[in-house]
């Protein structure tokens, strides 16, 4: 087995991965090596060939191919070591040295030991199979990830008569881009009594194009030997459970599933990183370092983003810390936090623990729609009003913390939560 070293390893190439080993070079660090299995620099962006992008990062509204232009060149102007088609097999910890495994088709089996490590590995869609739909398993069922891989890149059309199951975000992108391309979007069925997407795609890609959405509905069968021919689709009670005399047939020749993404983080689990389950991600604190000291996690694999350009800011944090962490040799004694706590109305808060940090901004997602309402962390830390909430549109609130909050290893806590206005 061939023996490397490095003083970082940056392990996938998305957004978050090249956004972090960015910063972690301008920081000082010299050997930092990005490893991506797959073919090219940019995880999924090369494919996101509409608009939206960098409206927050680089105040411009660029599509994803030009967002993520940005970010290769400048990896590749400052010579950070790039491995494609690099799959890493393993990861582990052991007196303060990283030891990744990894395999390549011209290196074969190589194992680097590192100073230090950032997961940015990214997420996948859920499949047919995490969902148990009853019925046939014909051709013209994929996910709408794979729908846009198949037009925008490989200029394939996957269908003519589609139904959308789940309002996510790429879901109903991928019912305006069908329809432009003269497929027939029949509905945009969803579970949940509101849209699981960003509200302007809602606007811009379902009601600009006469697409229904039907909330509070579900696919309850799969119809079709071959191809598929039809689904039955019912609307749903408050537990989500067909309603009878609900049911309809919709004769379709393609079924999209955007029902939800999830971080991928098999190689997380084989560190012995402790994944908070409702993120499905690492548990980081404001540094974005997990529990195992020098592993550092960022971008959707720590949590499911809607805009590229929030990953890309926590990200560069990963970068600066594991840096730091590098130059500085290793983490310092003191491991006081606080413990960051999801209170009424808030889904979770990322990060979960704040160290020593003036500035911290904090990521989190509410429970449910809600209107005119109050976000507070702590009782006096920080209020901020605001007017409209869902869940899809994650809420970021930057805090300058007060110098006298003591830090007493673990024990203390900030209670994060919305509060309703008086009516």
């Amino acid at each position: 087995m061939n023996q490397k070293m490095s003083d970082l390893i940056v392990i996938g190439s998305g957004p978050a991965g090249l956004a972090a080993a960015i910063k972690a070079k301008e920081s000082g660090i010299d050997t930092v090596i990005v490893m991506e299995r797959g073919e090219r620099l940019g995880g999924l962006l090369h494919q996101c060939i509409h608009n939206g992008f960098g409206l927050h990062y680089f105040g411009k509204d660029l599509t994803g191919p030009e967002f993520i232009h940005y970010f290769i060149k400048k990896a590749l102007d400052l010579n950070v070591e790039i491995k494609l088609n690099t799959m890493v097999t393993s990861l582990s910890h052991e007196d303060g040295i990283q030891r990744v495994i990894a395999q390549n088709s011209w290196e074969g089996v190589i194992e680097y030991t590192s100073k230090a490590v950032i997961l940015s590995m990214g997420c996948r869609e859920k499949t047919r199979g995490a969902l148990h739909i009853p019925g046939t398993r014909p051709a013209g069922i994929l996910t709408a990830g794979t729908a846009q891989r198949f037009i925008n890149l490989d200029g394939v059309m996957p269908g003519n008569e589609v139904l959308i199951l789940g309002s996510g975000d790429i879901g109903m992108i991928m019912a305006r881009r069908m329809t432009l391309e003269g497929a027939h979007v029949k509905a945009v069925v969803e579970i949940l009594p509101y849209c699981g997407g960003l509200a302007r795609n809602e606007i811009q890609c379902l009601r600009d194009f006469d697409i229904p959405l039907l909330l509070s509905h579900t696919v309850t069968e799969i119809h079709g030997r071959h191809r598929v021919e039809g689904v039955t689709i019912a609307k749903v009670d408050k537990d989500f459970q067909p309603i009878p005399g609900t049911a309809q047939h919709i004769k379709c020749d393609t079924l999209l599933l955007s029902v939800g993404l999830i971080p991928e983080n098999e190689l997380s689990r084989m560190a012995g990183i402790e994944l908070d389950r409702l993120t499905g991600g690492p548990i980081v604190d404001d540094s974005m370092e997990t529990n195992i000291d020098g592993i550092f996690a960022c971008g959707n694999v720590v949590q499911v983003h809607e805009l590229v350009d929030n990953v890309c800011l926590e990200s560069e944090i990963a970068g600066v810390s594991a840096a730091k962490y590098i130059l500085e040799g290793g983490k310092t004694t003191d491991s006081g936090f606080i413990r960051l706590i999801a209170g009424a109305d808030i889904r979770y808060v990322v990060p979960q623990k704040i160290t020593k940090q003036k500035e911290v901004t904090l990521y989190m997602r509410v429970k449910r729609p809600d209107e005119n309402v109050v976000l507070k962390v702590g009782d006096d830390i920080y209020e901020r009003r605001l007017f409209f909430v869902r869940p899809s549109e994650m809420i970021v609130a930057k805090l300058s913390l007060d110098h006298t909050m003591k830090i007493k290893n673990g024990t203390e806590e900030l209670n994060v939560s919305i509060v309703g206005l008086p009516a």
